[in-house]
């Protein structure tokens, strides 16, 4: 466990210059490769993507073009294999864009680029066929789809066995009938990974997924929300929408392990990306902390200021050891159940309570819209909802702990 020890240096509050800006040094699981590949990563970010940030949240939309961009770097494909037009990466290559995705400075941006990458094109990669590859994921890898994910609906969050969006079998294919909510991309996105039912009873052994192409009979609504502004969760009504027999994804009434299949990297997605912003929002605190003057001294001077801030740098520790614990066993193999539901479930609530502690200590300008610490302590809150809420993720684990 020397890797954990040795992290701690990157949040010592004193002095500034070496507790913010120094380099970390290797962390396993990542190696060089991957380090030289965060700091290309951070590059492009900082270059073609956080200088817009804060339009694309006043016009709560970031153009499609992203994509496109991200494509030329070949970041929508890094865990893909080379002959999908891929990186030939794996889920550590993955896993480092994801903590850095939280520098564009827009959790809607990076949820509709994590969304397109993280849960609407490994369901195809990992069951689909041939053919669905070459229709959807080598485009979706270029940038040239865009692709969303429909599970949740108005009433089945976290039950997914309540779906209740039907596919009726018809000649040549099915038809689809239902609603779905909260979808991510859901208003620009060229095709939707789908679940219904597809037995009159539902139930979790009657489930199917489809990959459903936008068209005739498919209506989305964009939501309002708290925050992620820039991102188009959406609601999509799906009437009498005919899908091609070759539009089944994996197994007929297999749609509950495809859920399944993919939850656990969904989840160690969302601890990554929180773990790099609460390491970004305390870097910038701790700086604002030092330069900021009150009362004759720096705001760090002051020992409320300063514990607080060995606080917050003590929660982005733990929260980094954690997820780096539960991700060093996922790309082992294992079957980290515990230590990924246990990372999603600490992260989520301790980076909203981190982006809240940190406006707290700008002060009146920390309520300003115009101040980064704003936008983040809103997109922050949706941690503990979104991926399994809180509550869910409490139950899985007093389920694996035998309770």
């Amino acid at each position: 466990m020397q890797w954990c020890t040795d992290l701690i240096f990157q949040y010592m509050p004193h002095p500034p210059s070496q507790a913010i800006h120094s380099p970390a040094g290797l962390q396993p699981p990542f190696t060089d490769e991957h380090e030289q590949l965060r700091e290309s990563i951070r590059g492009f970010i900082d270059r073609e993507l956080a200088p817009h940030a804060p339009r694309w949240e006043d016009e709560q939309w970031f153009p499609d073009e992203v994509f496109s961009k991200l494509a030329a770097q070949g970041l929508l494909g890094l865990k893909y294999p080379t002959e999908l037009g891929g990186q030939g990466g794996d889920y550590l290559h993955e896993a480092v864009m994801c903590e850095e995705m939280a520098r564009i400075g827009s959790g809607g941006t990076a949820a509709g680029i994590g969304a397109h990458i993280n849960i609407a094109t490994p369901p195809i990669w990992k069951f689909g066929t041939d053919e669905q590859k070459q229709s959807y994921l080598v485009p979706a890898i270029r940038g040239e789809k865009i692709g969303a994910l429909g599970i949740t609906e108005p009433g089945a969050g976290s039950d997914v066995a309540g779906l209740r969006t039907s596919a009726e079998r018809v000649d040549g294919g099915w038809v689809l009938n239902g609603e779905k909510t909260y979808i991510t991309n859901g208003v620009r996105a060229h095709f939707i990974v789908t679940a219904a039912k597809t037995t009159p009873e539902g139930g979790h052994h009657g489930i199917s997924f489809f990959i459903v192409e936008r068209g005739e009979g498919i209506e989305s609504a964009k939501l309002e929300k708290l925050g992620w502004h820039a991102s188009d969760t959406a609601t999509i009504a799906y009437q009498d929408v005919f899908v091609p027999e070759q539009a089944l994804l994996g197994e007929l009434h297999g749609g509950f392990k495809l859920i399944m299949a993919n939850f656990q990297w969904e989840r160690l997605a969302m601890a990554l990306g929180a773990v790099g912003a609460m390491r970004l929002a305390w870097e910038r605190t701790a700086e604002f902390a030092h330069e900021r003057q009150a009362f004759g001294r720096p705001l760090s001077g002051h020992q409320a200021i300063r514990h607080k801030l060995a606080d917050l740098a003590a929660s982005a520790y733990s929260a980094r050891c954690v997820t780096y614990d539960a991700l060093r066993r996922f790309v082992a193999g294992e079957e980290p159940l515990r230590e990924v539901t246990m990372a999603k479930l600490l992260t989520q609530r301790a980076c909203f309570e981190l982006m809240d502690a940190c406006l707290q200590i700008h002060g009146g300008a920390g309520y300003m819209r115009e101040v980064w610490v704003e936008r983040a302590a809103r997109d922050a809150r949706l941690g503990p909802i979104g991926g399994g809420t809180d509550e869910i993720m409490r139950e899985i684990l007093g389920r694996v702990l035998g309770l």
